[in-house]
């Protein structure tokens, strides 16, 4: 961790340039165009290749930074100590680190005034051991991936009782004290893009799974209801949900036996970022990867590996690198300045729904994967 009190300019630049590319990628390939693949196929799965859009939210989320850091000038920011906490150690969450950080750094925090933390197995004793573990220790604000969203619903009230500013990220806290503002992907239209890939990429007919680390999060039954809901008036059918609880061995598992027992199976849909290469090992090892197409959400390493090669058709991806760059801005703002006056500067950037302040939505494919991972090392994404 680093906490100099470096300026802004570094991320800005990083900012106009993801809008350039982003620019540029959506004029060649427009999000959801199809074209005709010309390589041999399987014939129960239509030859078709997607184009998508690295497009984020960048342009917005640039502007409410600088207004946040305006309006933080000249402020004694000494008595901030935050934190971003995150529902599992997986490669997706990287690049929320790397924006955490940077975002701190760029405040002139001092890094042990700024808390990264991921649990290591994803399990709900590891998240609230460390949230035990920040308040003995005087955080003042944190930004959290719910594991268990009802769970947490008593801890975070207690939390903002106490004075302790809480952000939801990644999956929204509706019913919860941190329901107010949401930073992260409007999950829905996420889950509707996934939905719209898999329609052109199956031709508007087939059999799909879909494979998920959680039935109950908001971020997961968003995605799930706008997948399905893009697939209404096609010939696909959803044949089975299946929970894999967080884990990339038992979602490899569970697309091995799906795959197993129901042959007609020509689409998978993995929500969470572990699960696209989970159901890409699967499909690989069972010899179908001419056959039955993948759509997965996020960008880790493997899964681009995958969408290189083909196995994965394209995963919609968020920006996780702005969730903890601006999320350390928002709570360092709400210690500083009040939460009412941090949201009259977010409001002019929300969502229709006045609790969502989008880190953008696209859909990276083969064709636009050297954009996307231009845009990636332009942030210090590794």
């Amino acid at each position: 961790m680093i906490g100099t009190g470096k300026t802004r300019t570094a991320a800005a630049v990083a900012a106009v340039s993801l809008l350039a590319l982003s620019a540029t990628a959506c004029s060649k390939s427009p999000t959801g165009s199809t074209s005709t693949n010309t390589s041999s196929g399987s014939s129960s799965a239509p030859a078709i290749t997607l184009s998508g859009s690295v497009t984020f939210n960048q342009d917005n989320l640039a502007k409410l930074d600088a207004a946040l850091k305006s309006a933080l000038a000249g402020k004694d920011l000494s008595g901030v100590n935050i934190a971003m906490v995150v529902n599992v150690a997986a490669d997706y969450w990287k690049a929320g680190q790397v924006g955490f950080l940077k975002g701190c750094s760029d405040l002139g925090l001092a890094s042990s005034k700024c808390t990264y933390f991921a649990p290591p197995n994803g399990k709900l004793t590891e998240q609230n051991s460390e949230l035990e573990t920040l308040r003995s220790q005087g955080v003042t604000g944190y930004s959290i991936s719910a594991i268990d969203p009802t769970s947490a619903a008593g801890t975070i009230h207690t939390d903002v009782s106490h004075g302790i500013s809480v952000l939801a990220i990644d999956s929204p806290l509706p019913g919860t004290d941190a329901a107010s503002l949401y930073l992260g992907t409007p999950n829905y239209t996420a889950g509707m893009q996934a939905g719209t890939a898999m329609k052109q990429v199956l031709g508007g007919n087939g059999k799909v799974a879909v494979l998920v680390g959680s039935l109950t999060a908001s971020n997961a039954t968003q995605r799930i209801q706008g997948f399905e809901d893009a697939l209404k008036g096609t010939n696909i059918t959803v044949v089975q949900k299946v929970n894999d609880n967080l884990s990339a061995s038992t979602a490899t598992s569970d697309a091995e036996t799906i795959l197993a027992n129901n042959p007609d199976v020509n689409g998978l849909y993995g929500v969470y970022s572990y699960d696209g290469p989970a159901l890409a090992q699967a499909v690989s090892s069972a010899g179908k990867s001419s056959s039955v197409h993948i759509v997965c959400d996020d960008s880790d390493a493997q899964t681009l590996s995958f969408i290189q090669s083909g196995v994965i058709s394209g995963t919609v991806v968020q920006m996780p690198y702005q969730q903890g760059y601006t999320g350390a801005y928002l709570l360092a703002a709400q210690k500083v300045l009040g939460k009412d006056a941090v949201m009259q500067l977010v409001k002019p950037y929300l969502e229709s729904d006045g609790s969502t302040l989008s880190s953008g939505v696209g859909l990276v494919t083969r064709s636009d994967l050297s954009d996307y991972k231009s845009l990636e090392s332009q942030l210090g994404i590794s």
